[in-house]
């Protein structure tokens, strides 16, 4: 939405063979020149690194996947391995990872669906290549791994059938906000079928006049509402839409900051956004993140990470 800037572009001296020979001289020997590695695959598009992928199996007759797993280790390995694969790619093992195995990582799911637009990131096209990679059917997972009026939200979102127009309509806004208010504030217990129907199926200006009409007619800012009315991971989730709606980076900038903050550090997320936002809006992601927490992402990140795992991401930051 609106003017987003990203920091990795297209890369203009672009050599491929240049690329897969500094590569392999930088994998080769004694010890790894990890430096280079940063150098070059976080200087290069998700489409040049597709380049040299090819160009280095061509060459060398070896995976570069398979290589760089022999050679690198821990979430610096993480992070170049999922620069290696294009981003819908990455974020449909994102989901699977999220609901494989004991348990759910529903902050995940949220994250990927939630922030999902028809023409960009998931829907449709997510779930045909969720299934070519993982040979499964991702609505099916999705149901599975979870329940009630999240699933239903989460697989409204899969449906990919959000207006991606910037048409406003004010009478709708004004109908829509009475709705939520009826489905929530003004009855016992909240309507979700109502919440879910409108957060996934308005576009983002059009979401952005209804909670202002929700504001002026009920007195109530719409997440203090969904705050009141909702509770765990549906509560995650219409928070996470509704601030997509209002300002996609900022959310972002949020996901981020939560994911560095307190003990521990959170280093999918990090890598998750980081990686996949990259080519899209992440110079904008740091924009934001200046103006809400007034620190910039990258000293943030050298303050939070360390060794190459670090100089990647800041790398990546620019």
């Amino acid at each position: 939405m609106g003017n987003c800037q990203p920091t990795i572009v297209p890369y203009e001296d672009f050599d491929v063979v240049a690329d897969i020979k500094a590569i392999r001289k930088a994998c080769k020997g004694l010890g790894t020149d990890e430096k280079a590695i940063i150098e070059i695959l976080a200087n290069r598009s998700s489409a040049q690194r597709q380049e040299i992928k090819q160009a280095y199996f061509d060459k060398y007759d070896d995976e570069l996947v398979d290589v760089l797993k022999s050679e690198l280790s821990g979430s610096f390995e993480k992070a170049i391995l999922a620069m290696l694969d294009p981003p819908i790619i990455y974020a449909v093992k994102e989901l699977r990872r999220a609901m494989k195995g004991a348990g759910t990582d529903e902050d995940v799911l949220v994250e990927i669906l939630c922030t999902a637009t028809n023409d960009i990131d998931c829907t449709l096209k997510c779930a045909l290549l969720y299934y070519l990679v993982h040979e499964r059917d991702l609505e099916a997972d999705i149901e599975g791994d979870t329940s009630g009026d999240v699933r239903n939200l989460l697989t409204a979102l899969l449906q990919g059938n959000r207006d991606e127009t910037w048409e406003v309509d004010e009478e709708l806004a004004e109908q829509d906000a009475t709705s939520l208010i009826e489905a929530g504030e003004e009855q016992f217990g909240t309507d979700e079928s109502t919440f879910n129907y409108i957060l996934a199926m308005r576009n983002y200006l059009q979401l952005q006049a209804t909670f202002k009409a929700y504001e002026q007619l009920s007195g109530t800012e719409i997440l203090d509402a969904i705050k009141n009315e909702t509770a765990g991971t549906l509560k995650k989730c219409y928070k996470a839409l509704v601030r997509v709606a209002k300002n996609p980076q900022l959310y972002f900038a949020r996901r981020l900051h939560d994911a560095m903050k307190g003990a521990g550090t959170d280093e999918d997320t990090l890598i998750r956004i980081i990686v996949v936002r990259s080519e899209f809006d992440l110079e904008t992601i740091k924009e934001m993140y200046l103006e809400k927490y007034d620190v910039s992402l990258k000293d943030a990140i050298k303050d939070e990470c360390s060794g190459d795992f670090k100089r990647l991401l800041v790398a990546i930051c620019h």
